[in-house]
């Protein structure tokens, strides 16, 4: 009776060890399955789930472009900055580090969190742009959470207010908003890179896992500008604004020679490295944009106009007395009563009444089609955003008054640029390039005018600055100077007001023009002392010309003057039993000639 239970229990000894190893051996089955699916079958799906979470493909900042002047000297770089930045909701797992973060960035506590609860949604949020690195580091090492920063560029000019209007600016995200930074945009931004990183759970990187693409860096850009003439233009330009007390101001250089050009400087203008700190205003770049009445200006052309249609010569005698003829109900006046004057002396007396009596000579026809051809009612084509065209109306809309209004130079506007590039022309043996902002661009010329002519305009041109003319403040000694002064009054309510617009434009040397240049004075003060372009323009091309002359080192075409000059303060100093005097200033060297 007793064996019988204990084989019993042997027996189902045995049946549990069986169930038991099944169940080890279904279950290890189920182990090895799940683990192969997970290891081999649905690998990619959970390779790519775990690197959603902590793998990240980040940009990498390409840099812009530098600038540079034809010399090769900086005008515009791009500095390494750091930009801190924040993933709302890693921080706001942890409430208690938002003030911590708010202090060492500088922001109201309410701000930054009323800022990350507005976008607690989101993954990315920018907190201060365009850092120092060194502080933007020390905000990354207090180790609060969805932290972190990421390399920017900043850019900088070094020349300031002096290079403004012609480089503009660029936005926080480095891309061009005015001048040639916009103008040239695609050829100064890189191309930005990519790499892949790991993240750990706290956003911190832990491992550059692998490179996706190499930044490309933005391509460099020379410019055709002087550095050291664009300073001298901005100095002086901002001089005579503060001696006349004028609202604005404006100067062109160009190369007469290639078109390109050295100097543009506006007054007012504004710091490019704190924009906005100026209004928007400033921001213009009034040499390309506004549009002005050029004035007197004007009336080398109208004699070259008729001199090229031989209706007069240079010996051609005009009466202008009484110092005014009709122009329809209104009248052409001179400032002074100047008699009988040759075509030089209408230039060099600047007559209004002479200059009337040459367009009279003229046709629409032939009067329109020499104005345009140098350039006036188009863009010059220089490139610059926003340049304007000018007004220039068709032979069609003219009154029976225009085109001797014209001559003097009303009825039409044109801006700074425009008259810089007609009168380079002349300079040029009459040949007229587009203007260019680029160093080594070589816009192709054409020719607007017989040199014959240019060169019998520019001879008229000189007696201006020489004793007798309207601008012997533009001469400089040792060269022969040919310019034009202008003085227009400003439109305004269907008229024309008490206000003025003083210019003097001019090439030099004479006998070989290697600058043209441009001065546009806006709205001097009357009470300073004058408002004609002779007295408030004329200067300022006078000491930009002159130092532009030594830079370059242009040989001087009139040395005997200069000489003369020399010998007579020596004489004098002489006669003061030899005290010291100040020397004169010396032209650039002649080859093989000592000054």
């Amino acid at each position: 009776m007793s064996a019988r239970p204990r084989a019993h229990a042997g027996f189902d000894l045995h049946k549990r060890m069986w169930v038991v190893g099944i169940g080890l051996g279904l279950g290890s089955t189920i182990l090895v399955g799940r683990a192969m699916q997970l290891q081999v079958i649905d690998r990619g799906f959970y390779q790519q789930q775990g690197d959603a979470r902590f793998v990240r493909e980040l940009p990498i900042v390409a840099s812009r472009g530098m600038i540079l002047d034809r010399n090769g000297e900086p005008l515009a770089i791009s500095s390494p900055v750091e930009s801190v930045w924040v993933n709302p909701k890693e921080l706001l797992r942890a409430p208690e580090r938002i003030p911590e973060l708010a202090d060492a960035l500088g922001i109201p506590r309410d701000e930054l969190a009323s800022r990350l609860s507005a976008r607690a949604d989101k993954e990315f949020v920018y907190l201060k742009r365009r850092m120092n690195p060194d502080d933007a580091a020390r905000v990354v090492a207090l180790d609060i959470p969805g932290v972190s920063s990421q390399r920017e560029y900043r850019r900088f000019y070094p020349q300031g207010e002096a290079m403004a209007h012609i480089l503009g600016f660029t936005n926080i995200d480095d891309r061009g908003q005015e001048g040639l930074e916009l103008a040239f945009d695609d050829w100064l931004t890189g191309k930005p890179g990519a790499k892949r990183v790991i993240r750990d759970n706290r956003g911190r990187i832990v491992e550059n896992v692998d490179l996706v693409r190499a930044a490309q860096p933005g391509r460099d850009l020379t410019l055709s500008i002087d550095r050291r003439i664009q300073y001298l233009t901005h100095r002086e330009l901002r001089n005579a604004i503060a001696e006349t007390g004028a609202s604005s101001g404006s100067a062109v250089v160009l190369d007469v020679h290639t078109g390109e050009v050295l100097a543009m400087a506006n007054l007012p203008t504004f710091n490019p490295n704190s924009v906005g700190s100026a209004p928007s205003d400033a921001h213009r770049n009034r040499a390309v944009t506004d549009l002005l009445e050029p004035g007197s200006t004007m009336k080398p052309l109208t004699v070259a106009a008729a001199l090229e249609a031989g209706v007069i010569a240079p010996e051609t005698l005009f009466n202008t007395s009484p110092g005014w003829i009709p122009n329809g109900k209104y009248r052409t006046t001179d400032t002074h009563n100047y008699g009988v004057l040759d075509t030089t002396g209408v230039i060099r007396k600047s007559s209004n009444v002479g200059a009337a009596l040459i367009a009279r000579r003229l046709s629409d026809v032939q009067f329109n089609d020499f104005l345009r051809r140098f350039g006036y009612g188009r863009s010059t084509g220089s490139g610059f955003p926003g340049e304007a065209a000018g007004l220039f109306p068709q032979p069609a809309r003219w009154s029976g008054t225009t085109k001797q209004t014209m001559s003097y130079g009303y009825g039409l506007s044109v801006t700074p640029l425009q008259i810089a590039t007609a009168y380079a022309a002349l300079g040029n043996g009459g040949l007229l390039h587009q203007p260019s902002f680029i160093h080594g661009e070589n816009k192709p010329a054409h020719r607007v005018l017989d040199p014959r002519i240019a060169a019998e305009v520019l001879r008229m041109m000189q007696t201006v600055t020489e004793p007798g003319g309207t601008a012997t403040r533009a001469a400089i000694l040792g060269y022969h100077v040919a310019g034009k002064t202008g003085t227009s009054r400003k439109a305004s309510g269907g008229g024309y007001s008490r206000r003025y617009i003083g210019y003097f434009a001019g090439l030099v040397p004479v006998d070989r023009p290697r600058f043209a240049m441009v001065v546009a004075v806006n709205d001097p003060d009357p009470a300073r002392g004058s408002y004609y372009g002779g007295v408030v323009a004329a200067p300022v091309f006078h000491n930009v010309m002159e130092g532009a002359l030594r830079l370059m080192d242009v040989s001087p075409d009139n040395l005997d003057a200069w000489l003369a000059a020399q010998a007579s303060a020596d004489a004098k100093r002489q006669r003061a039993g030899g005290s010291a005097a100040p020397a004169m200033p010396a032209p650039a060297a002649v080859p093989g000639r000592a000054p």
